[in-house]
């Protein structure tokens, strides 16, 4: 079959029957398909399905329609170049389940204030760029020690990150983590889930403590996507093989860029523009829409 749709539900939570497998079966012939046999990636949690002979639009409807209310997220793709050979990761709410400037803020009593910035600024409400420096404005004077114990006491990593980056790595894919976040987290963070390079905004720190600036250039909405076209130059890749992943409004450019782009949890405005929207399971979602089976995941 030349494309597929694939099914995934929320790891451990059966959401995904064989009578949902059946239905979606059902639908896509009644839409005009000629489909192929169910392959089950994973028990009760991911399934592709062959299908031919109507649009990746009306397939995924169909499933949409079949399936009702359930908490499944569902990708109609060509069958060909599923599995990636780069991924551009955002990081803050996204490979990371926090947002490190919200965190640090709290050490310096701006939580809330900072927390509403950012919040509008991934909805694509405000200027990327001026809400950073603004954001960062309010840290001055907090002490460099406040970075470490914000990244030690604070941050934990997505779950599905470690899986998605390590078995796309031991099959030849290039991982960047991409963020408009520091330096002093991406460096951390990109260790621990197994990123081979990372990017990020430098924090300006004299004397021990923050200046309340951010080095210039600042890494945002364009420098994300030329980080993506960049690297994939460097390879000599098709845009089909390509991923990229992110949650907010700075992602928009390298996600629409990508040959599959990846809404994650993402705030309306990505989840709407993104070929692919992961709303319910964790990331290992993006490796079933990938092809891989579960028993083909690596943590190591």
């Amino acid at each position: 079959m030349e494309t597929v749709l694939t099914i995934v539900g929320k790891p451990g939570a059966s959401d995904l029957s064989a009578d949902c497998v059946r239905d979606v079966r059902q639908a896509l012939k009644s839409a005009g398909a000629e489909i192929g046999e169910a392959n089950w990636l994973a028990p009760q949690t991911a399934c592709d399905i062959g299908f031919e002979g109507i649009n990746h639009g009306d397939a995924e409807q169909a499933a949409i329609d079949a399936l009702k209310d359930a908490p499944l997220d569902i990708l109609a793709q060509p069958a060909v170049s599923r599995a990636k050979k780069l991924l551009v990761a955002d990081m803050d709410s996204t490979m990371i389940a926090q947002e490190c400037l919200d965190e640090l803020s709290d050490f310096a009593g701006k939580r809330t204030e900072v927390e509403a910035i950012t919040e509008r600024a991934m909805a694509g409400e405000l200027d990327f760029e001026a809400a950073l420096m603004e954001r960062v404005g309010m840290l001055k004077g907090l002490s460099e020690s406040a970075l470490e114990e914000t990244y030690q006491s604070r941050i934990d990593l997505m779950p599905g990150a470690l899986e998605l980056v390590r078995t796309m790595s031991a099959n030849g894919a290039l991982c960047i983590l991409v963020s408009g976040g520091f330096t002093c987290f991406t460096a951390q963070v990109a260790k621990a889930i197994g990123f081979a390079e990372h990017r990020g905004n430098e924090l300006i720190i004299k004397d021990g403590a923050l200046t309340g600036e951010v080095g210039l250039p600042i890494l945002g909405r364009d420098a994300k996507r030329t980080a993506l076209e960049a690297a994939r130059r460097r390879l000599g890749l098709s845009i089909e093989e390509t991923l990229a992943i992110g949650d907010g409004a700075n992602d928009l450019d390298m996600i629409q860029h990508a040959g599959l782009g990846v809404a994650y949890h993402a705030k309306p405005i990505v989840a709407k523009a993104a070929r692919a929207r992961v709303a319910h399971g964790d990331l290992r979602t993006v490796l079933y829409f990938q092809g891989y089976a579960q028993s083909a995941f690596r943590t190591d």
